[in-house]
């Protein structure tokens, strides 16, 4: 239909020439279609609206799909009576289904609301994951706000992941996430001829509703639960973590040259001489920094060169629509799934030695003090003269004169510069007062069968510290650079901690008579100051702990709110593009800039929501698959105690860690000695009423392991009576010696055991007053 046709309702659209553009037939535009449903003031039969937008009928069925859009992300909604209503004007709540294995779930709605209790039998129409409109029905008996569901607005759960079992002949699929509480039904001919106890994919083919559960067809057999490598298959699409690339990037890839040309860097800056050199841990695949410090008599020159990936990958062809979509690399125990290709992610974009590559390099002026004076950011044509690693840099600096140093006489005083510079780095970095936690990170060793061998923690020595300053310096400049030039980008905030934070974190500092400065507002400084107050008190990784989990958490947003634990007022990653989006973002921001140009990916505040939900995807996949391997390490050891230190206090009972198997587990209130335990959560304890026993964050406990549950990754522990474990100083790794008390005071201090055999129950404390 041409526009002289149209009515004047239809001609008064305000994004008419906007549909015009994208369309060949435009329709009336979502904004034009809730104007006009606002206007009539009440429900609008679908009739009246067809003929007031005057659609004909030719234009009926892409209307409707329009509309149908329209309802799936919340806009409008179809009454009993099939009227139409403006959603706004409803009491109704836009939300995402997020369930619970007990069977509840809760609402999360969108407009940041408040989570919305859903008791089972609401949840019986729904998967965890599903978009639903729903009403605030009132509260539960526990005071929490409770809804009802009135709109499903999109199943999201096409396929999922699960054991297949039979019972009296009856086959279904129980979800490997247990936030899918509803068993799925497969018909015995959509079975796949699978085994009861295999892992399938099944394709749900009808969701569920209040009456029926979920039918599904098994679309493919993974193999048996405990095959070697199976736990990363399961979280692959448990968590829908993309791990196939599409036919659209394997042809592209085998496009791609396998040198560097000389027309792509023809432009570029060549400092190929330059020294820079990678360092990375020894299983390292990927190298995409290097790094090189001149010293002279006025300070240091710091370059950092980083993988120019952006060469590479440009906006919206195959490459970047699939990083785009992984949004990062994962690292599993044993297997990466990389967000390039490796035909870049190892070759052409990994700064392999004496291979000619290209880069983005951030080149640091810095003084004797470690004072940046000024930086410059260009593109280059560089090439690595060694793969260090960090081991062998350590052991480098450690001995000048040593076998290591002997077999690079040439970059010795090169490492030492860079060492130099390291060094008042640190002190800067102290003046700063960025927050440094001491945290320890462990290794998994395999056997031939993929499973763990044995658990040891990673020593980091000052070659890890060395090259994190460079990357801090690099990533700081990059942030200032768009900032003084005022051109959009991802931050990496990490925001000042909430006020009830601070105020319960206060409170509890203050019942152990250590005092946190700066009033309401404390800045990174005196968390610093303060951990290093407390570092030689005996209970300085229980302080530590509630500390950290004052924090927020880390996010990409274009919104600049500081980094608060490194105490940066503007910071954002450029350093890891091969396997992080928002760090090839920032190059081709930086590479605009440089052009005197802009650079608009998209909706920036939407590009920060996805990156930042595919990171916590990426954790959250990794820590599935490693408690998954730790549960099989230990289902062999039922019986057997342990030494190990309490690391989290609930209401429902300890959580405990293993001091030699960095593994760890729950002591259930239950299996605590017979008494009523309150919860405080304010001095972070569960306190014995009648014992006055007290169980607190870092308390060594000797415990013995008695169930081990590899579907839902958890280990119980219970105590082993009437012994104490060995204190364990996780600084060394090592059991540490106590001296022995004299037998008077160990005598004053015990007490008799109760007689009652009431079972343990936990009751919450009130706050101290």
């Amino acid at each position: 239909m041409s526009i002289k046709k149209q009515s004047k309702f239809r001609n008064q659209d305000p994004f008419l020439e906007r549909e015009k553009a994208r369309y060949s037939h435009p329709l009336p535009s979502r904004e034009y279609v809730l104007e006009v449903l606002k206007n009539k003031g009440v429900p609008m039969p679908e009739t009246e609206l067809l003929k007031q937008l005057d659609i004909d009928s030719g234009e009926r069925e892409n209307f409707m799909r329009r509309l149908a859009a329209m309802m799936r992300e919340g806009q409008i909604f179809r009454n009993r009576k099939g009227d139409i209503c403006v959603m706004e004007k409803l009491d109704l709540i836009k939300g995402t289904i997020q369930g619970h294995a007990d069977g509840f779930g809760f609402l999360i709605p969108d407009d940041d609301g408040g989570d919305l209790f859903l008791p089972a039998k609401e949840m019986h129409k729904v998967l965890h994951g599903d978009r639903v409109l729903a009403r605030e029905s009132g509260v539960d008996r526990r005071g929490r706000r409770e809804a009802v569901i009135v709109e499903v607005l999109e199943h999201v759960n096409r396929q999922v992941v699960g054991r297949l079992y039979i019972e009296h002949g009856i086959l279904l699929v129980v979800a490997e996430n247990k936030r899918i509480n509803q068993e799925i039904l497969v018909p015995n001919d959509q079975s796949l001829n699978a085994e009861a106890g295999q892992v399938v994919m099944v394709e749900i083919v009808q969701q569920p509703s209040k009456h029926a559960k979920p039918i599904g067809h098994i679309v493919s057999i993974l193999g048996e639960y405990t095959d070697p490598g199976m736990e990363i298959d399961i979280a692959l699409r448990k968590y829908d973590l993309p791990h196939v690339f599409p036919e659209e990037v394997v042809q592209l890839s085998a496009s791609m040259p396998t040198v560097v040309h000389k027309k792509s860097h023809a432009e570029r800056r060549d400092i190929r001489e330059l020294p820079l050199v990678t360092i990375d841990g020894e299983t390292a695949r990927d190298f995409d920094d290097a790094v090189y410090c001149a010293q002279d008599s006025a300070g240091y020159t710091l370059y950092v060169a980083i993988a120019d990936v952006s060469q590479y990958v440009t906006p919206d062809d195959a490459f970047d629509k699939e990083a785009l979509k992984r949004g990062n690399s994962v690292y599993f125990p044993q297997r990466v799934i990389p967000m390039l290709p490796e035909v870049l992610s190892n070759e052409l974009c990994s700064l392999n030695p004496n291979k000619n590559r290209l880069s983005m390099v951030c080149e640091i002026r810095f003084d004797t003090q470690g004072e940046r004076q000024d930086y410059v950011f260009y593109p280059a044509l560089m090439k690595s003269h060694a793969r260090l690693t960090y081991t062998v840099v350590a052991d480098i600096l450690a001995e000048p004169e040593g076998r290591q140093a002997a077999k690079y006489p040439k970059l010795l005083p090169h490492l030492q510069a860079l060492n130099k510079l390291f060094r008042v780095l640190l002190k800067a970095r102290s003046k700063r007062g960025a927050i440094d936690f001491e945290t320890t990170e462990t290794r998994m060793f395999f056997n031939a069968q993929g499973k763990i061998e044995k658990i040891e923690p990673v020593q980091r020595n000052d070659a890890h510290r060395l090259i994190e300053e460079c990357m801090l310096a690099a990533n700081v400049c990059a942030a200032e650079f768009l900032q003084e030039h005022r051109h959009p980008a991802l931050f990496r905030v990490h925001e000042q901690p909430a006020a009830d934070r601070i105020e319960a974190l206060r409170d509890f500092l203050k019942e152990v008579g250590v005092q946190l400065s700066g009033r309401k507002k404390p800045k990174a400084n005196d968390y610093a100051k303060t951990i290093q107050k407390i570092k030689d008190r005996p209970d300085a990784l229980l302080l530590q702990t509630v500390m950290l989990r004052s924090l927020p958490q880390a996010v990409y947003s274009p919104d600049n709110c500081g980094h608060f634990g490194l105490a940066y007022d503007a910071y954002t990653h450029f350093t890891s593009p091969i396997r992080r989006y928002p760090d090839l973002l920032t190059h081709r921001a930086i590479k605009a800039v440089l052009r005197g140009e802009g650079y608009q990916p998209g909706n920036w505040h939407e590009l920060g929501r996805h990156c930042s939900q595919t990171e916590r995807r990426a954790d959250e996949a990794t820590r599935d698959v490693e408690a998954w391997l730790k549960c099989f390490f230990m289902k062999d050891r039922i019986g057997e105690n342990f030494d190990a230190i309490i690391s989290t206090v609930t209401g429902f009972g300890l959580f405990v860690a293993l001091n030699d198997f960095y593994v760890e587990g729950l002591i259930h209130v239950s299996e605590l000695p017979s008494d009523y335990f309150h919860y405080d959560a304010v001095r972070q304890r569960l306190l014995g009423e009648r014992s006055g026993k007290q169980y607190r964050i870092g308390d060594p406990l000797r415990v013995k392991l008695v169930r081990v549950d590899l579907e839902t990754r958890k280990i119980d522990f219970v105590l082993e009576e009437d012994k104490q474990a060995m204190p364990f100083d996780k600084k060394t790794g090592k059991k540490s010696k106590q001296k022995e008390k004299p037998q008077a005071e160990v005598k004053a201090k015990t007490k008799p055991k109760p007689r009652s055999k009431a079972r343990s129950r936990v009751k919450k404390a009130k706050p101290a007053q």
